[in-house]
């Protein structure tokens, strides 16, 4: 009998530590669908301050924390904690940090601001899932990404960690929402990105650091995309309409029970050349 496949959601929002959306409930409800289908499944979202760790049971995973990430020439330490879905059998895993993550907002302050340090976050977030995942020895068939915050990890997984035997055949599903798309990041940016493996050119479609253009970035990196909104910025659609990558498109999560997850999940198999078993 062949081992089961595994898929890595790396989620920007999850219900119920967030706020139902279409991104969270998504984030929430996909993963156990997918082991429900018989796969194995991990999950990570980001661990905003906003998020009550008495009340949700997070805790500190100690061997998995303790490393340090350099990002615009500043240490930061990468703390992991976990916490458990019961009634889904999954637990979720937190990419934290004291100067990253614990404001109490998501995304925007009490004016509406986009945070200034967003891009830096995004950065700390992806690579600090890529480290984890390294130390797990958790080799994934297919990385799902959802949300904004996600979309540098397609980068760093096909340039800086290709060569990496964890992550060697992962396959890269981006879901596309259309959240954030008129944001604009530190002008910066461009420049705190790189590290061993990614160039200046790899981030051309990052010309003007802003939502949209960001991604651009993660389309071109993915194996796939899935269309999470049923509406979709005219600049991306037609970026994406250029590339010769499957596209799944928009399945509305209230469809009737479980719709989305089995075209979810055959979508995966297809990409994974299994459609047939």
């Amino acid at each position: 009998m062949k081992d089961p496949k595994r898929v890595l959601f790396v989620n920007s929002e999850i219900y119920p530590y967030l706020p139902e959306s279409t991104v969270s409930l998504a984030g929430r409800y996909l993963p156990q669908g997918i082991q429900e289908l018989g796969k194995e499944i991990r999950t990570f979202m980001p661990r905003y301050g906003c998020i009550n760790e008495r009340r949700n049971q997070l805790h500190e995973v100690i061997r998995l924390s303790g490393m340090n990430m350099v990002i615009n020439d500043i240490d930061r330490p990468l703390v992991i904690k976990v916490a458990s879905i019961s009634s889904a059998r999954m637990q979720v895993y937190f990419i934290d940090n004291d100067d990253y993550f614990h404001k109490k907002f998501i995304y925007e302050d009490a004016e509406g601001n986009f945070l200034e340090d967003n891009d830096e976050r995004a950065i700390f977030f992806a690579r600090g899932i890529l480290e984890t995942v390294k130390k797990l020895r958790w080799k994934p068939d297919i990385l799902h990404c959802s949300g904004w915050i996600s979309h540098l990890v397609p980068l760093y997984l096909k340039k800086a960690y290709k060569n990496d035997p964890i992550f060697s055949d992962t396959k890269i599903v981006l879901s596309l929402y259309n959240e954030h798309v008129d944001k604009s990041f530190s002008p910066g940016m461009k420049s705190k990105i790189p590290v061993p493996g990614i160039k200046a050119k790899d981030l051309d479609a990052l010309k003007a650091p802003d939502g949209i253009n960001l991604a651009k970035l993660a389309i071109q990196y993915a194996d796939a995309v899935i269309i999470g909104s049923e509406e979709t910025a005219p600049d991306i659609t037609e970026f994406l309409s250029k590339k010769n990558i499957p596209v799944l498109p928009y399945i509305p999560i209230d469809h009737p029970e479980g719709t989305y997850i089995r075209k979810y999940n055959e979508f995966y198999d297809k990409l994974l050349g299994e459609d047939a078993i």
